[in-house]
C-alpha cells in the first residue's frame, strides 16, 4: 500500500495543496484529474520522493519498488534499446554490470568467485535470467520490433523513445508504476496494448492523462485535484464526470431552494418590523433567517472554455477533390498517390502512425506546400482556415499583448470585441494584455482556437488540435467541433475525441500507396481494420 498522510505544498508563495490523505491500494489504477496548473505532475513528484511536501508525509512498504516514467527522452541515448528497458529494475541491472565486469577481469581471484556468487544468487532471486525475454515481451508489445532491441537509442525517432520508456516503467514488476501523460505520441494500437496491460496489472498504478477513452479503459479510481484538494473518488473518469454535473445540479437546486426561503423571510422582516402586532414574530422569522446558511457551490479552478464555430455562408455541393497527391519529406515518402473526394458533411479524421503525412496533406491544401505529383481542387462556395500542429510561427514574432495578437485576424479590431472572444477561451481582466510570446503551450492553442472562430470559414483543418489543451478545453472543442455545420479535417491520437466527431476516417498506411477509406465513426473503423 502507499499512503500521503495531511500532506500539504506551498510553491511559488502559493498553496497548492493543504490535508492531502489519500490511501492507493494493489490491483488498482488511479487517474490524477485537473485543470493545468492544479498540480497533477507535482503530485506524482511528490510521491515519487522527488519533490518534498512542504508538511506530511508519503509511505509504502520497504520492499515495494517504485517505477517512474522517465520525461527525459534523450537521458539514455548512449544506452541499448535492451539496457535501456532492464535500467527500469535499477538494482537488477547494477547486478548484470557487476556480474559481466567480474567475469570479464582477467585475473579472476576467489574473492571476486565469491562475490559473483552473492550476485547470482541475488540475481536469480530477481528472475535475472528472465529480464531479456521480459523486456523484449515488453517492447514488442508497444509496438518496437525485434530488429530495434539492440540499436543505440540515439538511433531512434522521438516516438520510438516514448515507448521504449514506457517498457522500461513496466518492466521487472514494480509494485507502484506512477505515469505522466503515457499515451502521449502513441499510436492506437500501443494505446490499447498499453490498456490491456495495465489493466491486468496487479500493482498500484497512478496516472496522469488528458485521454478520456484511456482513462475510462484503465481506471477503478479518480483523484481530483482541485482548489488546494485533492479527493479520491470510486470509478472511472465518465463516471466521475457524471457524478459531479449531478452533484453540481443537486447542490445548485437546493441552494435555489434556501434562497427562496431567505427571500420571503427578508421580505416578511421588511413588512412587519415595524408593525408593534408583528415585531414578535418579525424577530423570531430574523432568528430563523440567521440560522440559514447558502451552501455555496464547491470552489473549483475547473473552467470550460466555449468552443463555436458559425461559417459565415453554407458550402455548395462540390467540397474537394484530392488527385493523386505525392510527397516526400526529408527523403521519405509520406503522401504515395493519394486520392479522395469530400462531401459535403464529411468530418473526417486522419489516423494513424504517419503524422508527416496528415501534416503535408493540410499544408499543401492550404497553400503552403507543393505536391511532387498530384492535384486537388477545392469548390467555388469552400473558405478554409487552418489550425498547424507547431504555432510557434504565429506567436515569436510577436511584440503586442493578446487584444493586439488577436487584431490582426479579426475584422472588428475594437477592445470590447476581441475580449469577447478571449473570454471565450478564459482570458478575463487583465489577461488579455499579457505579452503573446510568453503564453504556455495550451494558452497558446486557445488563442489559436479564437483565431479559427473569428476566421468564419466553413472548411477547418485541425492537425493535432488536442495537444497542451486539458480535460475541460478537450470537452469544449469536441462539443464545439460537433455542432461545427461545415466540413472538417482533422489529425489526432485522442481516440474519444475522434469517435465523439468523426463520420469518416482516413489513414496513409506508411509504405503503402493510396489511403484507407472508411465512411463511419472511429470504432468502427478500427473493426473493419482488423477484420481485413
Amino acid at each position: 500500500m502507499l499512503s500521503l498522510t495531511d500532506v500539504s505544498l506551498q510553491f511559488a508563495g502559493d498553496l497548492l495543496y493543504k490535508h492531502v490523505d489519500l490511501l492507493f491500494q494493489p490491483n488498482h489504477c488511479y487517474g490524477i484529474i485537473g485543470a493545468n496548473g492544479a498540480g497533477k505532475s507535482t503530485l506524482l513528484r511528490i510521491i515519487s520522493g522527488e519533490l518534498a511536501p512542504t508538511t506530511g508525509s508519503v509511505s509504502m512498504r520497504k520492499e515495494d519498488r517504485m517505477s517512474v516514467l522517465e520525461q527525459n527522452h534523450f537521458k539514455y541515448d548512449e544506452y541499448p534499446v535492451m539496457d535501456t528497458v532492464i535500467m527500469g529494475n535499477r538494482r537488477l541491472y547494477e547486478i548484470m554490470k557487476e556480474k559481466d565486469a567480474l567475469y570479464a577481469k582477467p585475473d579472476f581471484s576467489d574473492e571476486d568467485g565469491e562475490r559473483a556468487a552473492e550476485l547470482e544468487g541475488e540475481f536469480a532471486e530477481m528472475n535475472g535470467w528472465d529480464a531479456e525475454t521480459e523486456a523484449a515481451q515488453l517492447l514488442n508489445g508497444i509496438g518496437i520490433p525485434s530488429d530495434l532491441h539492440y540499436a543505440q537509442m540515439s538511433s531512434l525517432d522521438g516516438r520510438q523513445k516514448v515507448k521504449v520508456l514506457l517498457a522500461q516503467a513496466l518492466f521487472g514488476h514494480p509494485n507502484i508504476i506512477l505515469l505522466d501523460e503515457p499515451t502521449n505520441g502513441l499510436d492506437v494500437e500501443s494505446t490499447e496494448w498499453l490498456e490491456d496491460f495495465l489493466v491486468d496489472c496487479d500493482a498500484i498504478v497512478i496516472v496522469v492523462s488528458h485521454d478520456r477513452h484511456f482513462l475510462n479503459a484503465v481506471c477503478t479510481n479518480i483523484v481530483d485535484v482541485d482548489h488546494e484538494t485533492c479527493k479520491m473518488y470510486a470509478g472511472n473518469y465518465d463516471f466521475w464526470y457524471d457524478s459531479s454535473q449531478l452533484m453540481q445540479q443537486l447542490i445548485r437546486n437546493q441552494n435555489k431552494k434556501r434562497e427562496e426561503k431567505i427571500k420571503d423571510l427578508q421580505e416578511f422582516i421588511r413588512r412587519f418590523s415595524a408593525n408593534k402586532s408583528k415585531s414578535r414574530q418579525a424577530t423570531s422569522r430574523k432568528k430563523v433567517l440567521d440560522s440559514i446558511q447558502v451552501e455555496q457551490m464547491p470552489a473549483s479552478s475547473r473552467k470550460y472554455p466555449f468552443v463555436g464555430f458559425e461559417p459565415e455562408r453554407e458550402a455548395g455541393k462540390d467540397i474537394l477533390t484530392v488527385d493523386g497527391i505525392s510527397k516526400t519529406i526529408d527523403g521519405a515518402k509520406v503522401l504515395d498517390n493519394v486520392s479522395f473526394t469530400v462531401k459535403k458533411g464529411d468530418k473526417i479524421a486522419f489516423v494513424g502512425d504517419n503524422e508527416a503525412g496528415a501534416t503535408a496533406l493540410f499544408r499543401i491544401l492550404v497553400g503552403e506546400l507543393n505536391p511532387d505529383e498530384g492535384s486537388f481542387k477545392w469548390g467555388v462556395t469552400i473558405s478554409q482556415s487552418y489550425f498547424p500542429k507547431d504555432n510557434t510561427r504565429f506567436f515569436e514574432d510577436f511584440d503586442g499583448n493578446l487584444i493586439e495578437w488577436l487584431a490582426q485576424f479579426s475584422f472588428d479590431t475594437t477592445e470590447t470585441y476581441l475580449r469577447g472572444f478571449l473570454g471565450r477561451m478564459l482570458f478575463s481582466g487583465d489577461d488579455v494584455y499579457k505579452p503573446a510570446k510568453v503564453l504556455s503551450g495550451g494558452e497558446k492553442v486557445r488563442c489559436m482556437l479564437s483565431r479559427l472562430m473569428l476566421s468564419k470559414a466553413n472548411a477547418l483543418l485541425l492537425d493535432q488540435p488536442t495537444d497542451h489543451l486539458d480535460l475541460e478545453s478537450i470537452t469544449a472543442l469536441s462539443k464545439g467541433l460537433q455542432a461545427y455545420p461545415g466540413n472538417l479535417f482533422f489529425a489526432s491520437h485522442d481516440h474519444q475525441f475522434i469517435d465523439e466527431i468523426a463520420n469518416r476516417v482516413i489513414e496513409f498506411p506508411l509504405g503503402q500507396q493510396g489511403c484507407l477509406d472508411y465512411e463511419g465513426g472511429f470504432e468502427d473503423f478500427l473493426q473493419w481494420k482488423r477484420s481485413r
